[in-house]
């Protein structure tokens, strides 16, 4: 399936794994590789030297082509980004923060940059820092999402009348339906978060992972604008969110109730109640955990399938 996509990243199909915090390790990163697409390293949830580790243990697991996501919000970012270019990191996907800090940077290093975004202002921000190409991400996205509130369909048309780059959608794409739709909409490939959250080789705990299978249409929530938009699964300490709201708190009052290692304690540790649990509105339609390579297959059969449909039409 070559195109714009496939290319930039020597890629078999323009399919790209969310780095999410921690879910996506070099177990995921290698296996959605293997599959056929372009796995990343999560850099989010990792000290630098855990960073390294996975990046090296990666490399072992699979000879195609791997990223690491960055936030740039991180507060170790320069040991990140001289550890990536140290091990030789082809690929960098960049977020949560402005693209012109370490685009040119990592470009003079020889490596392809992404930049994520969430509105036709940022994207073309991007495009002028010099990335080479954008995942758009919608509000239908789980994790930390755009204070716009633009969802993936409606945002995808619209950064790409503006972009001459490639453009990836994220948010709301964890199917074969779903991704032919992004890219009847223009998106030259889609980036896939939630789905692959929910399989055997994400560093997610159990009970997340059947939390993610268990979640129906509604269960999720954009909160905590004031902070960093993000979109949460309804459990106790979202309750607790909503609650405080209720009092008109201060960003410190919200800061103390988020403390430190929500995500953690709920994705990684499996506190289904206390931790913060992330992930996208598409997980009403995820109702197994299986192997990469099964979603893989599945994802791209039904692709294939609905798009010889069409055709018929």
């Amino acid at each position: 399936m070559q195109n714009k996509v496939s290319n930039l990243f020597n890629i078999q199909y323009p399919i790209i794994q969310g780095g999410m915090v921690w879910v996506s390790g070099y177990k995921l990163a290698s296996a959605v590789s293997n599959a056929g697409g372009l796995g990343l390293i999560g850099a989010g949830s990792m000290y630098p030297e855990v960073l390294r580790k996975h990046i090296q243990k990666c490399k072992k697991a699979t000879k195609k082509p791997f990223g690491v996501n960055v936030p740039m919000l991180y507060p170790e970012i320069e040991k990140i980004m001289d550890i990536i270019v140290e091990e030789e990191v082809k690929i960098v996907f960049t977020s949560a923060g402005n693209p012109k800090t370490w685009t040119s940077y990592l470009k003079k290093k020889g490596i392809t940059v992404v930049h994520v975004v969430s509105s036709v202002k940022f994207a073309l921000k991007a495009q002028s820092a010099g990335v080479d190409a954008v995942v758009c991400e919608g509000f239908e996205a789980g994790g930390h999402n755009g204070r716009e509130e633009t969802t993936t369909f409606t945002l995808i048309p619209m950064v790409k009348e503006h972009l001459k780059i490639p453009v990836i959608a994220a948010g709301g794409v964890g199917s074969g339906r779903g991704m032919l739709a992004a890219m009847v909409l223009g998106a030259d490939g889609v980036q896939i978060g939630s789905r692959f959250a929910a399989t055997e080789e994400s560093s997610a705990h159990k009970n997340f992972k059947q939390t993610i299978v268990d979640v129906k249409d509604g269960d999720t929530q954009l909160t905590l604008k004031e902070l960093a938009p993000v979109r949460l699964v309804k459990n106790k300490f979202y309750n607790e969110v909503q609650e405080l709201y209720q009092q008109k708190p201060t960003l410190e009052a919200l800061k103390a109730l988020l403390g430190r290692a929500r995500a953690k304690k709920g994705m990684f540790e499996g506190d289904l109640d206390n931790g913060e649990l992330e992930i996208g509105q598409i997980a009403g339609l995820i109702h197994q955990i299986k192997p990469v390579k099964e979603v893989f297959n599945e994802i791209i059969e039904e692709f294939n399938e609905v798009k010889a449909f069409i055709h018929k039409l």
